[in-house]
């Protein structure tokens, strides 16, 4: 059985259009019918339609114009000729104009049935590549959320919960906490995950155009417009839409992205036409929503109909029980990245680890050792390789290394490298820092080796 998609036929010869329709609608699918051209246009511009059966010669606009108009407005929607022997040359014509497919009458249901779901399985794969290219111009390599602490158990826990409904989710939390790794790990788990899960970062987009991006726009409705786009709830038909940082949406926004929730369809910008989806939302802001809408800058309404499920990420500082086994995870992912064989990071450098504010949260973490698979000369992620992040700078200088104290030479050039590096290498900050002028700092780099 079919999903039930849609399809116009516009014909205005009454056996074909009684036959047609009696054998795509026991094949499951919904059938509209026009009579003449003028009808059929009128369809087209109400209604969205998963492929057209097309009659060349009709009453009014005929078959060729009709085909132009569809080829312009919904250039995904795949059209099927249907011609007399004698217009076969027609309808070889109106392929080269981007028809998908013909049909000479007269044509058997089995030939119908088989062509239609061609047209189809057509349109479906184009919806895919186009999810595909968006998903490719974004991608991240992605990572299981992982942690240990209560607050993380009890996250994972409301996760494994809501995955499987249809409920919109808010995820809120600092910056680089892992939300829209969250946002995938919700859409993994779900009903959909067979679907598209299309990410809009609601913060990156030109206000101007961020309407054309979330629902499309038709050829010449705005300077620019060269040609019909999909948008990305379009392209998220059947799966999962993520919308982060969606505190930054206009008020004109918000009150459309709530009509898109309500009614389940949206409209391109320049057409009237509206457009029937199947999207689950799931947004994030590290904003409080609640006090956003206390300050009228965000629709109450709109916060209710996001904010079924909440979803908490708590900041890194607050489960730091979890930053070994994190640290561990990413060590593991850049050693496969980067082609080394660094085997765990030194007991020494664990708790200047676990006593660092990360600022910038998991996203922090995961650069941090980054940079230090990089850098590593050896076998080990030592403390020294995490002292240009500003880690464990205050308490090591002083700190026996190997039962023995360090010696003041020791001392001044991890100093040095300390303040240098905290200081992104600008050498006169630098120098003003350490008391010393520029040329005596110069000569204490080089004779360290600091770079």
């Amino acid at each position: 059985m079919n999903n039930g998609e849609k399809i116009l036929i516009v014909d205005d010869d009454n056996a074909i259009l009684d036959s047609c329709t009696q054998v795509l609608e026991k094949a499951g699918y919904q059938v509209k019918r026009a009579r003449d051209g003028n009808e059929g246009l009128d369809y087209l511009k109400n209604e969205s339609f998963h492929t057209v059966l097309l009659d060349i010669k009709l009453p009014g606009p005929d078959g060729m114009e009709i085909l132009g108009h569809i080829k312009e407005d919904s250039p995904e929607t795949p059209v099927i000729i249907i011609t007399g022997h004698a217009s076969v040359e027609s309808a070889v014509e109106a392929m080269k104009q981007g028809a998908f497919d013909y049909l000479a009458k007269p044509f058997s249901p089995k030939a119908l049935r088989i062509t239609v779901k061609k047209a189809l399985t057509s349109r479906e794969m184009l919806m895919e590549n186009l999810y595909l290219r968006k998903e490719l111009e974004t991608r991240r390599e992605l990572d299981m959320v992982v942690g240990e602490s209560k607050s993380m158990k009890a996250v994972l826990d409301l996760v494994k919960r809501v995955s499987p409904s249809e409920s919109t989710v808010l995820i809120t939390g600092e910056s680089g906490t892992g939300k829209e790794m969250l946002a995938r790990e919700i859409h993994k788990h779900s009903l959909r995950r067979q679907g598209p899960f299309v990410v809009v970062d609601c913060g990156a987009l030109v206000e101007t155009l961020f309407e054309s991006e979330l629902f499309g726009h038709v050829k010449g409705s705005f300077t620019g417009a060269y040609e019909t786009k999909h948008g990305r709830f379009e392209v998220a038909d059947g799966g999962t839409i993520f919308l982060d940082e969606i505190s930054n949406i206009s008020l004109n926004i918000q009150a459309k992205l709530l009509r898109v929730i309500q009614e389940k369809e949206i409209t391109r910008v320049g057409s009237s036409k509206t457009i029937k989806i199947d999207v689950r939302i799931i947004a994030a802001t590290h904003e409080n929503l609640a006090e956003a809408v206390k300050n009228e800058r965000f629709r109450e309404d709109l916060f209710y109909r996001l904010s079924v499920v909440p979803i908490n990420l708590p900041p890194l500082r607050e489960r730091k029980e979890d930053i070994p086994q994190l640290a561990e995870h990413f060590l593991h992912k850049y050693n496969k990245k980067s082609k080394k064989n660094i085997k765990g990071i030194d007991p020494r450098a664990v708790k200047p680890l676990i006593e660092y504010h990360w600022p910038g949260n998991i996203r922090e973490l995961e650069n941090t050792i980054e940079r230090a698979v990089v850098l590593v000369r050896n076998d080990q992620i030592g403390l020294e390789n995490l002292i240009y992040h500003g880690i464990g700078s205050t308490s090591s200088l002083f700190e026996p290394m190997g039962g023995e104290f360090k010696t003041l030479n020791e001392i001044e050039k991890e100093y040095i490298k300390t303040v240098f590096y905290k200081l992104h290498g600008n050498k006169s900050k630098t120098a003003k820092i350490l008391g010393v002028d520029r040329k005596t700092l110069l000569s204490k780099l080089k004779r360290f080796g600091i770079q």
